[in-house]
């Protein structure tokens, strides 16, 4: 297949690249030249803008943008609303708010152009593992990108069956999911970035206590001087709690068992907030989600070792920088 990428940042760049290497064409557009450029020498398409973009895609067309969500999401959504026609497809694989979706997705339908949210998990190491994909939208358009869709996910792999899955959707083995109409996408995504930000907390936090485990005010006896990348080293293999974070966090701590490099302010991406917004609207008592969206707040006053945990987790999956302070 053909598609149009906009955004070349961590992860449409990459998209890209996989997607190429599972044969697909691409034409590509970002606000920065350079990075069209380096993708068009490793075979994507380059465009000026989305209006060029548009004209080299061929019909129907495809057109993926990959954004930070609000406005620069919106914007590009309304022009190519006006750039595309009757049968083409508009998918939006950023972290968007489900309520835009749907609102999106109404006023294209009403020029006859799909819109098809994708929740994108995978962070920069997507080119290499594949990303987690769940995606809404109407049937149709889904299963006409069903090959891009299958290039971008990382297949069955290694993991083994879960018993009784006989006569369910075999897509979601593969790692992608059709969640349900214009919005379900974006609205699993939401939650699954508020179940992670519950994840990280309390690995975070867990490495504090054993980092403080030996402080002074403790009797002599009680003080224990732990080894916490030995610690995480050890919870990978064969422990109850070993995850793909455990891992980044076993890496981190083995290369700076102090984690000196980070200072624990942490940021939030928004969609920890809007699965809290969520909750309330369900009246779904969500604490230890809560929580942890308080604490990144908390740790933009006072961080501590649990604050600079999280860091190296969000650097390490998703190339994530500290924000400077205010």
């Amino acid at each position: 297949m053909q598609i149009g990428m906009i955004g070349l940042g961590r992860m449409g760049a990459n998209i890209v690249r996989r997607l190429m290497k599972h044969g697909h064409a691409a034409v590509v557009f970002d606000q920065k030249a350079g990075a069209v450029n380096a993708l068009a020498t490793e075979g994507a398409a380059p465009s000026t803008g989305l209006a060029d973009l548009a004209k080299k895609l061929e019909a129907p067309r495809v057109a993926w943008v990959m954004l930070p969500a609000g406005a620069p999401t919106e914007e590009t959504v309304a022009q190519l609303a006006t750039l595309l026609a009757a049968g083409d497809i508009v998918i939006d694989g950023g972290n968007t708010f489900y309520k835009d979706d749907i609102r999106r997705a109404a006023m294209l339908k009403a020029r006859g152009i799909h819109y098809v949210d994708v929740g994108t998990s995978g962070g920069v190491w997507g080119l290499e593992r594949g990303y987690c994909l769940m995606i809404g939208g109407e049937a149709e358009p889904v299963r006409r990108l069903d090959p891009i869709f299958a290039a971008l996910a990382p297949g069955r792999g290694e993991i083994p069956r879960t018993p009784g899955r006989d006569g369910r959707d075999a897509r979601v083995e593969q790692g992608y999911l059709h969640a349900g109409p214009c919005g379900a996408g974006h609205f699993v995504k939401m939650i699954h970035n508020g179940i992670e930000y519950g994840l990280m907390q309390a690995y975070a936090e867990g490495f504090e206590i054993l980092k403080r485990a030996n402080a002074p005010e403790l009797a002599a006896a009680q003080r224990f001087d732990f080894d916490l990348a030995d610690i995480a080293e050890l919870w990978r293999r064969g422990s109850v709690v070993s995850s793909w974070l455990l891992d980044l966090t076993a890496a981190a701590l083995a290369e700076d068992p102090d984690l000196d490099s980070f200072e624990g302010h942490v940021a939030d991406s928004g969609e920890g907030r809007w699965t809290i917004n969520a909750a309330i609207e369900e009246a779904v008592p969500a604490t230890v989600l809560s929580a942890a969206l308080y604490a990144r707040f908390r740790s933009r006053q006072h961080p501590g070792f649990s604050d600079k945990v999280l860091s190296a987790m969000r650097k390490a999956f998703g190339g994530h920088v500290e924000p400077k302070k205010s």
